[in-house]
């Protein structure tokens, strides 16, 4: 984590671009640390949020463009968990991208997205309210919660 912090601006995108990927990585401790720098928290929030959206959108195309064979061969889910994962989805419906930024549940939503093909401005635009939210809350909440 600390070779991110060193880099400024350019870790937290690329923190947050592998933290909404498949990998398991987390881009909170980076934007903590960060913040007690005197780098600019509104670019910080904004660079966070475009790198995990970016990310997510990676996660979105992989389940577009049927990749499920990395999906299953590299992540281990099988295909009784993806139509698991795929009836969740539909049940709970598109809203549940907003909630594409939390932790264990976050990168399945944006997955099964791709494979149903949901519009992508729709995704985009759910998923980037989500993240950005999430951002926002948390720089607040480490700056003034004191």
């Amino acid at each position: 984590m600390n070779e991110f912090i060193e880099l400024g601006y350019v870790g937290m995108f690329v923190s947050a671009f592998l933290a909404a990927t498949i990998l398991p990585l987390s881009s909170e401790v980076v934007l903590s640390s960060l913040l007690l720098t005197d780098l600019s928290v509104y670019l910080l929030v904004a660079v966070a949020s475009f790198g995990n959206v970016l990310g997510s959108c990676v996660n979105y195309f992989l389940g577009y463009w049927g990749c499920n064979k990395i999906i299953q061969k590299w992540l281990g889910v099988s295909e009784e968990k993806m139509r698991h994962h795929e009836l969740r989805f539909k049940r709970w419906g598109t809203t549940s991208l907003l909630l594409a930024w939390v932790p264990i549940i976050g990168d399945p939503i944006t997955i099964v997205a791709g494979v149903l093909k949901v519009n992508f401005i729709w995704f985009l635009f759910l998923v980037s309210i989500g993240k950005f939210s999430r951002y926002v809350v948390l720089a607040y909440s480490i700056l003034y919660a004191t």
